[in-house]
């Protein structure tokens, strides 16, 4: 055993290491639990009790000098390959690349940020709904256009239990969050709804099947149309600027009544009309109104006492207005010649 232990410290000293993977090599043969040191060790219990001095003493000094050498080379390596970073003249100079957010995210986060300054809170939901949630708790009825297959990508219409109908729809608007929100909470309620949304349309340089959008919704005693005027008009100065001016032009929605459409003035075109806002001034952002009596009871809500209005809005569009994009398929083609201009903002 003396002699195999010399031949081995004659090899550990004389043996050439040059790189990460002959390092490696080299602690596997000789310092890991499956190497030569220690099944010299197992071995160690068979020597005569006479010459277990000499051999002990030996057999510690060959594995304090592969400790030694591995560590002197593990060192000298790390210095070679940080030296080499150092040095590398094919690196490129600073500022290094940087990804940035997209610009979605920008304006998801902002009108966030506006909204939970005066009080709302945010709450999210699942893109895959049911029927229940997305169109009959927000007051539409069987035969309303909205349920039809052209604008809703339905992907399940029975239900495995029984016969009856049950339909499970990719969400056509974060309403459906709110609807779950009015279930589980009592009034007073303030929170805004952000998600993606889908619906079956063509797509253009104006609409797109998938967008997301920031749904809004206030409950309380004595809201009045006038809260949700001076809401959105605050909103719209915050991110647009205190110069922008809005409109609200009546419509129809199901879950609100009286319902109102808005436009804030195109900053794209400065209101003197492009392709955009279809050379009118004005960029519709969104849908608002007040909480319909109907959505209220069946979310178990006193209509008598309590009411409401919400909103909705499609970030693309903000984000068009905001960034003068005349083309929101832009925003998901993730071009980077596109994104990298969004890099300062955050």
């Amino acid at each position: 055993m003396l002699d195999k232990i010399s031949d081995l410290i004659k090899e550990v000293s004389s043996l050439s290491v040059n790189n990460g993977e002959e390092l490696e090599s080299f602690r596997l043969k000789y310092l890991s639990k499956k190497g030569v040191i220690s099944d010299l060790f197992d071995d160690f219990k068979n020597v005569a009790p006479e010459n277990k001095k000499e051999v002990g003493q030996n057999l510690n000094m060959l594995k304090q000098q592969a400790l030694e050498k591995y560590n002197s080379i593990k060192s000298a390596l790390s210095a070679i390959d940080e030296n080499s970073l150092n040095t590398d003249l094919s690196r490129p100079a600073f500022p290094f690349l940087s990804g940035s957010r997209h610009p979605i995210s920008i304006i998801r986060n902002e009108i966030i940020e506006i909204f939970m300054r005066i009080g709302f809170t945010v709450s999210e939901g699942p893109e895959i709904e049911d029927d229940d949630h997305v169109f009959t708790r927000l007051n539409f009825a069987p035969e309303h256009p909205a349920r039809d297959m052209q604008d809703t990508f339905y992907i399940s219409r029975l239900s495995p239990e029984d016969s009856s109908p049950e339909d499970i729809l990719l969400r056509t608007q974060t309403s459906s969050v709110q609807v779950r929100v009015m279930q589980s909470q009592k009034p007073p309620i303030r929170t805004v709804s952000p998600g993606r949304v889908f619906r079956n349309e063509a797509i253009s340089a104006r609409a797109h099947c998938i967008f997301h959008q920031v749904e809004g919704l206030y409950i309380d005693e004595n809201v009045s149309f006038a809260d949700l005027k001076q809401t959105l008009l605050f909103f719209s100065r915050e991110m647009f600027g205190k110069e922008t001016e809005i409109r609200l032009r009546p419509s129809y929605f199901p879950f609100t009544e009286p319902s109102a459409e808005m436009d804030v003035s195109c900053k794209i075109c400065g209101g003197k009309g492009c392709n955009v806002c279809k050379y009118t001034g004005w960029l519709e952002i969104l849908g608002c109104g007040m909480v319909h009596p109907n959505v209220l009871e069946a979310c178990n809500i006193d209509s008598n006492r309590y009411t409401g209005f919400a909103f909705g809005m499609g970030i693309e569009r903000l984000a068009m207005l905001k960034y003068q994009v005349n083309d929101l398929r832009l925003y998901f083609e993730n071009d980077i010649r596109f994104l990298d201009q969004f890099k300062t903002a955050f």
